[in-house]
């Protein structure tokens, strides 16, 4: 699972990395569920009492990772622990990344709504001058996983209500 991962963004080019990363997803157990799409995996949150997934996708600008959902509050919740707690995303995915062995600096993590109105947090995952392989595709989506499910609602909430 190291080799290089070419970038071209046809099917055909991404599928064979996809069901790795898919493959990889599921036997880590940290989701509630593996989606294989056609262009991208979308691992579904464990324990999150709202809709949320982490997906890995093919673009012209390389592999990108990100966390989704439609659920405005559980995107509130996770900015204001953001705010409160001072910590840059990128840090936290960062340190995440550092106990899988990775070390390097993490790009930005975008954050916006998107067209289809979810709430994303996403980044390329690049190395400079070269290719990024598979397990490190598979250490960002795992990464994100960890460090998103420490904010907000996203690890199940405090269950106060």
């Amino acid at each position: 699972m190291t080799n290089p991962v070419p970038t071209p963004c046809t099917p055909e080019a991404t599928q064979p990395t996809l069901a790795a990363l898919a493959a990889a997803a599921t036997a880590r157990g940290t989701f509630a569920g593996v989606e294989s799409l056609s262009d991208r995996i979308r691992c579904h949150a464990k324990d999150c009492p709202e809709p949320a997934w982490y997906e890995v996708h093919a673009t012209d600008r390389g592999w990108t990772v990100r966390f989704a959902t439609p659920d405005r509050w559980l995107s509130e919740s996770i900015e204001s622990d953001l705010m409160h707690f001072g910590d840059p995303i990128e840090e936290l995915v960062e340190e995440e990344l550092a106990e899988l062995g990775w070390r390097g600096k993490v790009p930005t993590i975008r954050h916006f709504r998107d067209d289809a109105k979810l709430y994303t947090f996403e980044n390329v995952v690049s190395v400079e001058g070269t290719n990024p392989s598979t397990e490190l595709i598979a250490k960002f989506l795992f990464a994100y996983e960890a460090a998103f499910r420490a904010l907000g609602d996203v690890g199940g909430g405090d269950d106060e209500q």
